[in-house]
């Protein structure tokens, strides 16, 4: 076999593989995408009035995106302003917060000191709006896998229309009059 052969093959063997990654990409990337939608509709949120999505169910990564987005605005209107870092982990006698372990009250059944429990706030909301942030990552992986299987399938079939179309062949044999044997030059 001629290496002009050997090559032409190739292209055709590399047009078909690229094909198919294309298809697996664009196949695997839109159950992704609608996962990820379905997933989110089975919650049954829906953006709240002070929301840029008011009344509208929840069901897309970007939707899910602006409800974690107003999900942060109403704990730190529930915080006084204090993100869970910035809150004191203890309550003293009165219950006002202190960061003090030994100014804070006592559980009187375990003898730990009493937590704050507004900081359960910010644990709740973190793992609510972590999982919201999933989803829109999620969706805009999926987008880009469907970018990159469309990408993949154009220079699949872009190698197999060159390798087919002889795009390897010698010019002076491409561009021999009918009828007269072509030259080889080197």
């Amino acid at each position: 076999m001629s290496k002009r052969r050997l090559f032409e093959w190739g292209g055709i063997a590399a047009g078909v593989v690229l094909i198919g990654f294309g298809a697996a990409s664009l196949a695997l990337s839109i159950n992704g995408r609608a996962e990820v939608r379905d997933s989110l509709a089975r919650e049954n949120i829906v953006g709240t009035p002070d929301s840029t999505i008011p009344g509208q169910k929840v069901d897309t990564g970007d939707e899910a995106k602006a409800f974690a987005a107003v999900m942060r605005k109403h704990t730190l209107e529930a915080t006084g302003g204090q993100t869970y870092a910035e809150m004191p982990r203890f309550l003293d006698e009165s219950g006002q917060p202190t960061a003090d372990e030994a100014l804070a009250a006592t559980d009187p059944e375990t003898g730990e000191p009493v937590a704050n429990p507004a900081r359960n706030i910010w644990v709740t909301e973190t793992a609510l709006s972590t999982a919201l942030s999933m989803a829109y990552l999620a969706e805009q992986i999926a987008f880009f896998g469907i970018v990159v299987g469309i990408a993949l399938l154009l220079t699949g079939i872009g190698f197999l229309v060159l390798a087919v179309g002889g795009a390897l062949r010698h010019r002076a044999e491409a561009t021999a009059p009918a009828g007269r044997p072509a030259v080889a030059t080197k």
